[in-house]
């Protein structure tokens, strides 16, 4: 069966498949019902009516839940948002399959020095509260963000970073146990 990417962001949160009325209901939740609104924006054109609907039913989300994710930024299936509260992703960011976020985290552009842009962000990352992540730098797949860390460098595949300033740790089993109910 061919699942829309809507189906295989909600499926992270409950392990099940659902129907688009089972999703509606969902929606109670506030980062589900976010998650929804974004997707929807991110399947019409800017300027058509409904892309504009749209855009502006996510402006009073944003503002509501105090999450700022941009349509523009790519976020591939399986998205998740462990807690509402403040969030805010930079639309050129780039962030893989089967990531969480959490309440508080930060990814954002810097606009000087050697890590000048936006990160992107690999699949399987569990981001925890209150992380920074800032620049041009590529977070690998499987890799654990612990909270309150800020990050500014390259972390490989299979890692931990942690702390401030950054420390980045080896560990062999990845994200195994954070990340849930993968697509």
């Amino acid at each position: 069966m061919n699942y829309s990417t809507i189906q295989k962001d909600f499926f992270r949160e409950s392990g099940k498949w659902l129907s688009t009325s089972e999703i509606w209901a969902k929606c109670i939740n506030p980062n589900l019902h976010y998650i929804y609104v974004f997707r929807k924006c991110q399947q019409y054109p800017k300027k058509s009516f409904l892309g504009m609907f749209w855009r502006m039913i996510l402006r009073h989300h944003q503002i509501k839940y105090g999450i700022q994710i941009y349509p523009e930024t790519q976020i591939g299936e399986g998205f998740y948002i462990g807690h509402w509260g403040f969030l805010a992703v930079n639309p050129g960011v780039v962030i893989g399959r089967n990531c969480n976020l959490s309440q508080g985290v930060s990814i954002a552009q810097t606009n000087r020095g050697k890590y000048k842009g936006t990160p992107i962000i690999g699949d399987e990352v569990w981001i925890g509260p209150n992380a920074v992540i800032v620049g041009g730098i590529k977070i690998g797949n499987n890799v654990i963000i612990a909270p309150n860390t800020y990050v500014t460098e390259d972390v490989p595949d299979y890692c931990m970073a942690m702390g401030n300033p950054c420390r980045i740790f080896s560990i062999p089993k990845g994200t195994e146990g954070y990340i849930n109910n993968k697509v």
